[in-house]
C-alpha cells in the first residue's frame, strides 16, 4: 500500500509499504479518508527526528521510519475480536494519543500527560497518511451523518484549540484576544466565538489574517501596525482582555498577551515555543494573572467536539485552505507550509 513515511529531516517519501494484517483483539483496520499536516509534522520534516523515535519507543517499540499522520478520519474496514464500539462501514475520527493507563497521571485521568505517551502517526506502527491503518478501538469516535469526512479529520486540532480556550475560562460576553492565526489560532477563534465571546485576533501574516477575517466572527489586527495591548485597553475602558489564547509560540506575542490581559485574567499558552521566551514575572504578580500552558487535550473530549461540529456550532472546515493528494505531500504540503512566501494555512492530504 502507499504511505507517507518519515525517514529523516527533509526526507518524507510516498512509498510502498507492507499493509497491515487483520486487526488483533480490540483493534480496528481503517481506510483513512483525509489527514491534516500538523505543526508537529512540520517540525519533524524541518528538524527531525524530534518526537519520532530513533530508538524503540518505551511504550510500543516503534522506531523510524515512521508512517506520518495523526489528524485523520477513516472508514472501518475490519474489526478484531472483542470490538464492540464500532462496526464495519462506519466513519470515524481518530484520537491518536497512546498511554499506559498506569502512571501517576493516567490513574488521575490526565492521560494526555502520560509519562510514556506515544502517538499514532508519530510513534506507532501506523499513521493516517496511508491507505490502511490499524488502531485500538478506544481511539475511535463515530461520525454522525451531519459531519463530513473532511470535518472528521479536523477534530484533533479542533480539540487542541478548544482546550486552550477552555483553560482560559472563556465565558459568554468575554473579550478574548487570540495571538496567531495559524490553524490552531483560527480554530480557537471559531471556538471562542461559538461560546459568545468577542474575539480580536493579532496576526501579521496577510494570508492568515484574511482567512480569519473571512470567518466573520472576529476583528483582526496587524501587530506590526497596531499596538495590540493598547488597543485592547482602549476597547475596554483601560481594563483589557478577559482572556488571551496565545497560539503563535512567539516571544513577542506572549509579552503582548501579558500586557493585554486584564488583572485577574487568564492567558493560555497553547502555541508551542521552540526556544525560551522572556517575560516579566512581576506582571503576573502585580495583576494576579494566571498563565497556563496546555498540552494536547483531554483524551475523552472527541465526542464533545464532534457533537459541536454536527450541530453547526464549530465550523472547523473553514480553516482548510488546500486539499492535496498523497503523492504531492512534500511539494504542495510540507514545502508550501514551511515557505516564508507560502499561501496556505491548513492543508489536508487525501489518502483515498
Amino acid at each position: 500500500m502507499k504511505a507517507a513515511v518519515f525517514h529523516a529531516a527533509h526526507d518524507v517519501r510516498v512509498e510502498d509499504v507492507a499493509p497491515p494484517t487483520s486487526p488483533g483483539p480490540g483493534e480496528v483496520l481503517l481506510r483513512p479518508f483525509w489527514c491534516g499536516i500538523c505543526g508537529t509534522d512540520l517540525h519533524e520534516y524541518a528538524q527531525g527526528p524530534i518526537v519520532t523515535p530513533k530508538e524503540p519507543h518505551k511504550l510500543n517499540g516503534s522506531t523510524i521510519p515512521q508512517i506520518l499522520g495523526h489528524e485523520f478520519s477513516a472508514e472501518v474496514v475490519e474489526v478484531g475480536r472483542g470490538v464492540d464500539r464500532v462496526r464495519v462501514g462506519q466513519r470515524v475520527s481518530v484520537m491518536p494519543l497512546l498511554f499506559d493507563g498506569t502512571c501517576y497521571y493516567c490513574v488521575r485521568g490526565l492521560n494526555h500527560l502520560c509519562v510514556n505517551m506515544a502517538c499514532i502517526g508519530l510513534s506507532y506502527a501506523w499513521g493516517g497518511i496511508a491507505e490502511l491503518a490499524v488502531v485500538p478501538q478506544e481511539k475511535l469516535t463515530v461520525l454522525p451523518d451531519s459531519v463530513s469526512d473532511l470535518q472528521g479529520a479536523l477534530v484533533e486540532p479542533a480539540a487542541v484549540a478548544a482546550y486552550g480556550v477552555d483553560t482560559a475560562q472563556v465565558r459568554p460576553g468575554d473579550t478574548v484576544l487570540v495571538t496567531g492565526a495559524g490553524p490552531i489560532g483560527a480554530l480557537a477563534t471559531l471556538y471562542a466565538a461559538s461560546l459568545g465571546a468577542r474575539v480580536i485576533v493579532s496576526e501579521v501574516n496577510p494570508t492568515r489574517a484574511e482567512l480569519v477575517r473571512g470567518f466573520g466572527v472576529a476583528e483582526v489586527l496587524n501587530p506590526a501596525e497596531t499596538d495590540v495591548a493598547a488597543y485592547l485597553k482602549d476597547l475596554n475602558g483601560g481594563i483589557g482582555a478577559d482572556a488571551v489564547i496565545e497560539c503563535s509560540g512567539n516571544e513577542r506575542a506572549l509579552q503582548t498577551a501579558l500586557a493585554a490581559v486584564r488583572s485577574a485574567g487568564h492567558v493560555s499558552q497553547t502555541g508551542l515555543h521552540t526556544r525560551p521566551a522572556s517575560i516579566d514575572p512581576m506582571v503576573l504578580s502585580e495583576h494576579d494573572i494566571t498563565l497556563t500552558g496546555t498540552w494536547c487535550y483531554p483524551v475523552f473530549d472527541f465526542p464533545r467536539i464532534v457533537d459541536l461540529i454536527a450541530r453547526g456550532r464549530y465550523p472547523v472546515e473553514q480553516v482548510v485552505t488546500a486539499t492535496v493528494p498523497m503523492a504531492d505531500i512534500v511539494e504542495k504540503g510540507f514545502e508550501t507550509l514551511l515557505s516564508p512566501t507560502g499561501d496556505q494555512v491548513k492543508v489536508l492530504i487525501e489518502t483515498r
